[in-house]
């Protein structure tokens, strides 16, 4: 059954256009450091059989997908996707994930609200509309009986932060 998993970035420092011009650039808290490091290991007990992590280029995402891997013991790269960067679309996301996972693969997508809420929204109705928010360090598994389609998911577990923190022991 293919899978794919989606966990949003950890708690970051205020939106500030003075010290990040480029949003971007901005990065994780040292609190959001650890509760991300935390979620990521609860995440280990959940999904041990992720293959790999690919993340946004967001500075804050790239951080907590690296911090996923560690806590995953995945020692390939993190791989990034434009398409994860914030504001995007959902549509061209669960199509690039489909290709991924039809070689047998299951990923880990690293990414923002609302897009990781409306990919959901896609991979369960068809329509890009949002069903979920994930929190920061919140996660969320999808399922798919055959192919990677839209409408064609299910949720199989979705947890916050603090409830992926829980299992982590």
């Amino acid at each position: 059954m293919p899978d794919l998993l989606l966990f949003r970035h950890g708690p970051s420092a205020e939106r500030d256009p003075r010290r990040w011009p480029d949003d971007t650039e901005r990065a994780l808290t040292a609190p959001g450091i650890r509760e991300t490091e935390r979620a990521a290991k609860g995440i280990r007990r959940l999904a041990p059989t992720v293959s790999h992590v690919i993340s946004s280029p967001a500075a804050r995402a790239l951080r907590s997908a690296e911090l996923a891997r560690d806590a995953l013991g995945i020692r390939a790269s993190v791989e990034l996707w434009d398409e994860l960067l914030p504001d995007s679309p959902a549509a061209p996301i669960l199509s690039k994930a489909a290709e991924e996972i039809s070689r047998r693969r299951f990923p880990m997508l690293v990414g923002h609200e609302p897009t990781l809420g409306e990919l959901v929204g896609y991979a369960l109705t068809g329509d890009e509309v949002s069903l979920v928010r994930l929190g920061k360090a919140g996660a969320v598994q999808l399922s798919f009986d055959r192919s990677v389609a839209p409408g064609a998911g299910r949720v199989d577990w979705m947890l916050d932060r603090r409830g992926l923190s829980k299992l982590r022991r």
